[in-house]
């Protein structure tokens, strides 16, 4: 049973202006794990004033000093890797292979990326006889999700240490103990006081309060559309620059000639991952029409193939959904496929047996989908999968555009060529090629609802850059 009631301000564990405590559930067994202080507009002035007060000494640190800072944080780090996995297990349901190898080295992962950015990016350049600088932004607000919690703490803390920022981070309230260590390892590593706050919070008290607040001059938000939606409403009185990692709803063309018993169910256990809960997950897999039995056959054997239990055991593959209002909306959509007509191949409603207690959710796997169905709309955050059918590949490239969202896209073939040519027609931020990797160095991010600005490597630390023109800096010739 972890308590941790206070708050991080100005380098000090202090106490909430006004109590709050808030349990949080241990999603695999319901039961509470841990408590947390939930905070006020107070708390928010409070930290926001440190932030502001540190803020013009941290951004005159040199280069070697904030490469120093970062590499005593990603020290620290990996020495508390597995306390970060477990907390992240506790919270969250993370299986414990998922949350030791991918989930808390995620944090690791953003950190190395920073430094190397940090090592020879270019501050200010020359255009003809005028000096163009980039200057950190000043204070941020950085709010982040529970579903992948230390990887978009991390993505935001590092870039924006790197850039010479200051900041408040919110985490999510429901997988919060992740950032509690991580400001403990911040404070272990000098980062001076007032650079890192953390207040703990809901979205409607701190966030609103965070993202509103005059004295912050970006917010970097990772979340639902919905609340990105009112982040960025909160922000523009203030003018303030909004940073938004919104929801996905991913498509995966698999073309005719490609391996189908490998990339169909390689798909189909990319979109199952960490129980659906990722905005960049393949959801939707489009395949050409005369293959769709096929595919529907290898996903479904796939699903059932896909163990679902306790986060802790050896063989487990994918842990409970965070929390009982997840289970409910997920729930409600797989019965929302079954009434609209797409024809159930594996999983289906109710908890998979064996299971009574928990928010565990059937790998579930749905064919015959046609895009207007709502289980293609609306990003379910489950392991969920649409197999729609496609005429040709102009019917494929339309089917996966005719989305609001635009986070990712994946195409796989045997012709590198022809995955190119897809590739470069789908409107989405990233697209994989043959199920590549991301790239920590590259850009991540989306078009259209799946927000706006790009996190990851340099593109990532310039969101926390401002740009300054200097004209006649040089003598002109």
């Amino acid at each position: 049973m972890r308590d941790m009631l206070q708050f991080y301000i100005d380098g000090e564990w202090v106490d909430p202006v006004t109590p709050h405590p808030f349990d949080v559930i241990n999603p695999a067994t319901e039961e509470v794990c841990g408590r947390i202080s939930l905070g006020s507009a107070a708390d928010v002035d409070k930290a926001v004033a440190a932030a502001n007060r540190a803020a013009p000494a941290y951004a005159e640190t040199s280069r070697e000093e904030r490469i120093a800072l970062l590499e005593a944080i990603l020290e620290i780090f990996k020495r508390r890797n597995d306390e970060i996995a477990t907390a992240i297990m506790e919270e969250m349901g993370a299986p414990w292979k998922l949350a030791k190898f991918a989930q808390a080295p995620s944090g690791s992962q953003h950190i190395e990326a920073a430094l190397e950015v940090l090592k020879t990016y270019e501050f200010a350049e020359t255009i003809g006889t005028t000096q163009v600088r980039r200057e950190p932004i000043g204070p941020c607000a950085l709010i982040t999700p529970w579903n992948w919690p230390i990887n978009q703490i991390a993505v935001k803390v590092a870039p924006a240490l790197a850039a010479g920022c200051t900041m408040v981070l919110k985490p999510s309230e429901i997988a919060p103990f992740d950032a509690m260590l991580f400001a403990e390892i911040l404070h272990e590593a000098g980062v001076p006081a007032g650079v890192f706050n953390l207040i703990n919070g809901d979205g409607p008290t701190v966030g609103e309060a965070l993202s509103g607040h005059p004295d912050i001059a970006m917010v970097s938000f990772t979340g639902s559309t919905r609340a990105g939606v009112a982040v960025a409403q909160n922000a523009a009185p203030t003018v303030k620059r909004v940073a938004q990692e919104l929801g996905g709803k991913s498509a995966n063309i698999i073309l005719d000639d490609a391996d189908f018993e490998k990339v169909v169910g390689r798909g189909a256990s990319a979109c199952f991952e960490n129980s659906g809960q990722s905005c960049n997950a393949p959801t939707r897999m489009l395949v050409p029409k005369e293959r769709l039995a096929e595919a529907a056959a290898i996903a479904g054997k796939r699903a059932e193939a896909t163990k679902v239990g306790d986060p802790q055991a050896e063989d487990t593959r994918i842990g409970p959904v965070v929390s009982e209002v997840q289970w409910n909306k997920i729930q409600g959509l797989i019965q929302k496929g079954i009434d609209e007509g797409a024809t159930l191949v594996a999983g289906g409603p109710g908890r998979p047996d064996g299971l009574d207690k928990g928010y565990y959710v059937k790998p579930t796997v749905f064919s015959d989908v046609n895009n207007d169905m709502t289980i293609a709309r609306e990003e379910i955050f489950g392991p969920v999968l649409s197999i729609i059918p496609y005429e040709d590949e102009d019917d494929a490239v339309r089917i996966a555009n005719d989305t609001p969202y635009g986070l990712s896209g994946y195409v796989s073939s045997g012709d590198l060529e022809r995955a190119r040519a897809i590739a470069a027609r789908l409107r989405t931020g990233m697209v994989h090629i043959n199920s590549a990797s991301l790239d920590s160095q590259a850009p991540f991010g989306g078009y259209k609802h799946s927000g706006n600005g790009r996190e990851w490597g340099a593109h990532g630390m310039e969101e926390f850059l401002e740009l300054k023109s200097v004209y006649g800096y040089q003598a002109a010739s």
